[in-house]
């Protein structure tokens, strides 16, 4: 099973890290032994899994109660859960209950948080302090919804420096990997080159130390479909036709 040190081997090798999202027993054992390196029971099961409009929902207890079901299922891939809206922004003690909260209950490895303003970055060096191994997540960052909207992040000159000074900032800090979401294939490109330990992307081009998607999204089984996101099989079509055979073998 590969530990946040072998993910930033990886990088030092030139082994790109495959990474995927799962919310629940099954979709994490078909993950797992497809050979997937990091699965992040990530707050994206908010829509995925709940049902909500965003993440914003989401609770501690419940990706909590689906990142155990995950674990249940993996038995080589690193897991890795987000930290919800509110479960970590408001302390630094916060933050390391909640993370700690995850790490003992669930059985994952590591968590993942967004931000890297200064005061997130504070909160992060402390939590890595106590020994919570921290994810950092940058660019487009879901929880800012009604700040960001879901638009590309990192196209003004201004908005890149800020970027890239929170990506050395956060690895200062100590986050072994940094998520860099929906930012420019460059910019993502020279984040990477700056820093020493990996980045994973999504929709930030091929140049990222790893990639990540929604596993629902390379399905085909959500409706609204990123821009940057690649359906591999559209998984909801091949389910509704097979319920409609099944349906025209009960009836007849």
């Amino acid at each position: 099973m590969p530990n946040v040190r072998q993910l930033v081997q990886f990088k030092t090798s030139g082994k790109k890290i495959v990474a995927l999202t799962a919310w629940d027993f099954a979709i994490a054992q078909i993950l797992d032994a497809a050979g997937v390196d990091l699965i992040l029971v990530g707050d994206s099961l908010a829509m995925v899994a709940l049902g909500y409009e965003n993440t914003l929902p989401l609770t501690l207890d419940e990706i909590i109660h689906h990142a155990k079901a995950v674990k249940r299922g993996v038995k080589s891939a690193l897991i890795v859960v987000d930290l919800p809206f509110l479960s970590y922004q408001t302390s630094t003690e916060v933050a390391i209950q909640s993370a700690g909260r995850i790490l003992k209950e669930t059985g994952a490895q590591a968590v993942k948080l967004e931000g890297g303003y200064p005061k997130m970055v504070e909160t992060i060096a402390r939590m890595v302090e106590v020994g919570i191994p921290v994810m950092g997540h940058i660019g487009l960052t879901p929880q800012s919804v009604h700040q960001l909207g879901y638009r590309q992040q990192g196209k003004t000159e201004d908005d890149q420096d800020r970027l890239i000074s929170a990506a050395i900032a956060l690895e200062r800090a100590g986050v072994f990997s940094i998520v860099l979401e929906h930012i420019p294939a460059d910019l993502a490109k020279l984040i990477s080159e700056k820093l020493s330990i990996p980045t994973i992307g999504i929709g930030a081009g091929v140049d990222c130390d790893g990639q990540i998607l929604v596993t629902a999204d390379l399905l085909g089984m959500t409706i609204r479909q990123p821009p940057f996101a690649k359906v591999y099989v559209d998984l909801r079509a091949i389910i509704t036709q097979a319920v409609q055979a099944y349906s025209a073998d009960v009836n007849s």
